[in-house]
């Protein structure tokens, strides 16, 4: 077998812990994957199983809670090893067992506990290092924690190793110093003012940290390896407040200096490896990065942690591109870390080593599929919907194969086909243009939306690699439905944007036509509508040298704080405020003319100098020919945007949905 990166493909070692190759599954956290008495559900140990399968060295799960009653977080929430020990032992064992016939190691993640990062409703017992306010609601306080409290808790870490080793894991990672969590809550001192010897200097405030490791080396033995998930840097300008990449600001959390002094302290503690990110929950887009970061996100930070410690460094931060992560493993690290990529293609070490780079789906940064859902579902991904359903949820092959006519080549009508062709049904591709993508072609050209534009060559290889018949400038009308002569339609016609009109005004354009290049923004830019169209839109424009002001009715940009997940509406907010993008909220556009708009809200009415007036109000269904086709004696389903304007992972989704069952 050919190995194109023969530098990731070479064993390493944690502790006495041989690795096949230097490449490791992230920690993601498990939440909705634990059955009632704690143990890993099927769902979860299939998961796992499934990236063994595809080829990664080592395998972090996600985090498992050491003790469920510290503050009593929900039972079905998150795996627990000392919940019911023997049930988890049983669950686990058998999970570990699968993943190592694959040659992989495993280590379990243990977790102490959010603190004040709970969502609201995630927990009923809110506690802290000191009294703080919660991080997402301020109204929620947060008590400090009792040193009876704290000393049950590193016991229970060491419990939670000891059956961790007994369920066949090869090692465990703490989470702990790290994200804001409430281990890491002790370690800042802007979270901890305690006056024992749990706060006041760095070394009491690791303290926790420190004793765990101890513990668990004197009852597992000292060739077991202990990583440690480590932030280096807090990144937080305050409460609530992330410091942006390249922006100048006071670090009010933990800094370089204080990261570097406190990982020799941990790793003479007894740490076998650094685990490395930066983040809080106040600065929550460092530790989940959306697609508005650069790849290789925290490669200066590992690169600081190996010229200061003497332990293995473990570092992710979307460095899927294989080239990047080999220069890394020279200067930055001595493992790469995986997570979002090995959700959307759990075969991407296979795939790397066999050099079939375009034939890795990518992952969007979205984090509408991982992270966007989990107070309502377990995690899954956007581009993959059997992500975390693996067995329950895969394509089966077709017993009854038909011919589809696929009408309309955007994401939904690709995901349509590629599901359909896979499961051995003939399926010809008709598209209207002569792009493949629909709307994520306009919304795809900002730089930072190079995920997008991914995404739609890894269609169109996949379309290819299926044998999948594509006409593309085909506009398939009523009349023309026999000449294809299919069994069953598909309507996948995508949506058209809304511009409203005012009289007076022929400067008004849609977001796409501005996009793709059919219009050009002035020096003065009005858009109208704050939602994620027109807030890129918007930040796209003013990276360009457009001064831009971006009006919206509602009380808040982006749907508000549930409209994107947290991490992606922080961080757009805070580049737009970067950026010196003026928003305008509570705010109606009463009119409008070639040079300016008139807005009213509040404060009154006035106008606002306008070159360009940008129309992001949303999109409306084209279902046409879908009504006329049900007029004809063929099954017909309407799928994607035609069928109703959502987000990329319902257009993928939902067409995985139909196109799996027929």
């Amino acid at each position: 077998m050919a190995n194109y990166y023969p530098e990731l493909f070479t064993p390493t070692y944690i502790g006495k812990v041989k690795i096949k190759n230097k490449l490791s599954m992230a920690p993601m956290g498990p939440v909705g994957y634990a059955d009632a008495n704690g143990a890993l559900n099927q769902r979860i140990q299939d998961y796992y199983v499934e990236r063994a399968k595809g080829g990664i060295g080592l395998i972090i799960t996600g985090i498992c809670n050491v003790d469920m009653e510290t503050e009593k977080m929900a039972k079905a929430g998150l795996p627990s090893p000392t919940q019911t020990p023997l049930a988890f032992i049983h669950s686990a064992y058998q999970m570990n067992e699968r993943i190592h016939a694959y040659g992989t190691k495993v280590f379990i993640q243990l977790t102490g506990g959010l603190g004040r990062s709970a969502l609201p409703g995630f927990v009923s017992k809110y506690i802290a290092p000191s009294e703080n306010e919660n991080r997402f609601d301020p109204n929620i306080l947060h008590r400090e924690m009792t040193k009876e409290e704290i000393q049950t808790l590193i016991q229970k870490f060491v419990t939670a190793a000891v059956i961790s080793k007994k369920s066949g894991f090869d090692g465990v990672e703490i989470h702990a110093v790290h994200e804001g969590y409430l281990l890491d809550q002790f370690a800042i001192s802007f979270f901890n003012k305690r006056t024992d010897e749990y706060g006041g200097s760095l070394e009491n405030r690791l303290r926790i940290a420190t004793d765990i490791v101890k513990g668990i080396k004197k009852a597992c033995g000292t060739d077991f390896p202990v990583s440690l998930r480590y932030s280096l840097k807090s990144c937080m300008k305050g409460l609530r407040q992330g410091g942006l990449p390249g922006e100048e600001y006071e670090e009010v959390g933990r800094d370089i200096d204080e990261g570097i002094e406190a990982a020799k302290i941990l790793v003479d503690a007894g740490y076998d490896a650094l685990n490395v990110d930066a983040g809080t929950y106040d600065s929550w887009y460092w530790n989940h990065p959306p697609m508005y970061f650069e790849e290789g996100t925290y490669r200066e930070f590992g690169k600081i942690l190996k010229e200061n410690v003497n332990v293995p460094i473990i570092l992710a931060g979307r460095m899927e591109n294989p080239e990047m992560a080999v220069e890394s493993l020279n200067n930055s690290c001595d493992i790469i870390g995986l997570g979002r990529q090995l959700l959307t293609d759990p075969d991407y070490p296979k795939k790397v080593r066999a050099g079939k780079l375009d034939e890795i789906r990518p992952c969007l940064g979205c984090h509408e599929g991982c992270l966007g859902r989990i107070s309502n579902a377990p995690v899954s991904c956007a581009v993959n919907p059997a992500c975390g359903r693996e067995k329950i949820y895969g394509l089966t092959p077709a017993l009854n194969k038909k011919h589809f006519l696929i009408i309309g080549g955007g994401i939904a009508g690709m995901e349509a086909s590629r599901v359909l062709a896979t499961r051995g049904h003939k399926v010809t591709l008709c598209e209207r243009t002569n792009n493949l993508g629909g709307n994520l072609i306009p919304g795809g050209v900002p730089d930072f939306k190079r995920y997008d534009r991914a995404l739609v060559k890894w269609y169109e290889k996949q379309l290819e690699l299926l044998n999948i018949t594509v006409k593309m400038n085909c506009h398939v009308k009523l009349s023309d439905i026999d000449t294809y002569n299919p069994d069953e339609i598909i309507v996948a016609t995508g949506s058209t944007p809304i511009i409203p009109k005012f009289d007076g005004a022929k400067n008004i354009v849609s977001a796409n036509d501005i996009l793709v290049g059919k219009a050009d923004a002035g020096k003065e830019v009005v858009i109208i509508g704050g939602g994620l169209v027109g807030c890129e839109t918007g930040l796209w424009l003013a990276g360009k040298g457009s001064n831009v002001t971006v009006v919206e009715m509602a009380n808040d940009i982006l749907g508000g704080p549930h409209g994107l997940p947290h991490m992606n509406h922080y961080m757009l907010e805070d580049l737009l405020d970067y950026n010196n993008v003026n928003i305008q909220t509570n705010t109606m556009v009463v009119s409008a003319n070639n040079s300016s708009v008139t807005v009213k809200n509040a404060e009154g009415t006035h106008n606002i100098s306008a070159d360009t007036i940008i129309s992001a109000i949303g999109y409306k269904e084209n279902n046409s020919l879908y009504e006329e086709l049900l007029e004809k004696d063929i099954p017909v389903y309407n799928i994607g945007d035609s069928q109703k304007v959502h987000n990329i992972m319902y257009a993928i989704w939902n067409s995985y949905e139909l196109a799996k069952e027929l």
